[in-house]
């Protein structure tokens, strides 16, 4: 397809997945406005994204959809679907990037019907029988002759002969969020860039590293280095903040479920380190710069690893013995357990090496 020269004035970015998604997609957004100042860009995202994404300057507009709609009954999902399409047509789109690559996100981009579709090819998943690709124009799994999941979100760019100007998400809390977060962590006696953001869970059980080998690595971190600890997540995730506070003697302070996702970026730009499982607030943390060692199970850090900040990534050797045989399900990375087998004395090494690795920093802000 032959792209016009002329520039596209309405941009619709369909990205219907997670925070950490959200966060990489920021990058594609940032190189549109460069390229398109003029454009108006929307995101498709879930309800409860979207002050996120309008907070940090990704879309001029966000369209949301509710996620337990869409996976509900058929009646359910059809309304859903209805709904999201009306609400978009409305805008007129020249443009379409549908960067989730599903059934759905599909679906959206055909009933939208831009000019210019742009989706993938081959698709992450085959299609099936009946489904049809409404993309006219087609990226490359990754583009720019990248690896990481980042260039995959870039990869459109290159299908549409844009250039490429941005590649790691950058994303700064507001000052009043930083004001807020100063606040919170005053209260607990707490500085900046004197303690460990620690987040133990995730989306789903197969990433989720013990929370008694968490308790352990903390208490040998905060023995060892004198930072304190802040443990973060969301409402959800309070069991498991609760086993891990139940096995420390270090004194500890608990925001799980207390944070909107503008206050948790703001608290985690002011830790020293953020040490937690693969998932969105691990993308967060580097994304405003912060430190990172992540803990992944059999997804490749190679291509999920934080991006532009010093980190480490833990990873067990594969292919190994099952740990955990009833829950496993193979070969999906999200739903088996190999991040069970990271021992802790290499995640405790692996922070002492990256806090030592970004010392000067530390002398500086103090």
């Amino acid at each position: 397809m032959q792209i016009s020269p002329a520039p596209f004035r309405s941009i619709l970015v369909i990205q219907t997945k997670f925070i950490g998604d959200i966060v990489l997609a920021s990058t594609l957004a940032r190189n549109l406005q460069l390229e398109f100042p003029d454009a108006r860009i929307v995101f498709l995202c879930e309800a409860h994204f979207k002050s996120f994404v309008i907070a940090h300057g990704m879309a001029s507009e966000v369209v949301t959809f509710r996620r337990s709609r869409i996976r509900g009954t058929p009646l359910e999902r059809a309304k859903e679907l209805y709904a999201v399409v009306r609400a978009l047509r409305r805008f007129r789109f020249d443009l379409t990037i549908d960067v989730t690559d599903s059934k759905t996100s599909r679906i959206v981009s055909g009933l939208v019907n831009a000019k210019t579709r742009v989706g993938y090819n081959p698709p992450e998943r085959p299609l099936k029988l009946l489904e049809r690709q409404p993309a006219n124009l087609f990226a490359k799994p990754y583009g720019f002759g990248g690896h990481h999941f980042v260039y995959r979100y870039l990869s459109p760019l290159e299908a549409l002969g844009v250039d490429l100007r941005v590649t790691v998400p950058s994303l700064q809390p507001s000052p009043l969020e930083t004001a807020k977060a100063q606040a919170l962590l005053g209260m607990h006696h707490l500085r900046p860039n004197a303690f460990v953001a620690v987040h133990a869970g995730a989306s789903f059980k197969g990433r989720q590293w013990q929370p008694e080998r968490f308790a352990e690595a903390i208490n040998e971190i905060a023995a060892g280095t004198g930072l304190g600890v802040v443990l973060v997540g969301g409402p959800d995730e309070s069991e498991i903040a609760g086993r891990i506070l139940a096995r420390t003697a270090t004194p500890m302070v608990d925001l799980v479920g207390t944070l909107s996702l503008e206050s948790l970026l703001a608290v985690l730009k002011q830790a020293r380190l953020f040490l937690g499982n693969e998932s969105g607030p691990m993308h967060m943390a580097a994304a405003v710069g912060t430190p990172v060692v992540g803990l992944f199970g059999l997804t490749n850090p190679s291509r999920w690893g934080p991006v532009g900040v010093p980190s480490i990534a833990l990873r067990p050797s594969t292919p190994c013995d099952c740990v955990a045989k009833d829950l496993c399900r193979w070969p999906d990375p999200s739903r088996v357990c190999c991040v069970w087998r990271l021992e802790v004395k290499p995640v405790v090494d692996a922070v002492r090496e990256v806090l030592a690795r970004t010392e000067m920093k530390r002398e500086r802000a103090v």
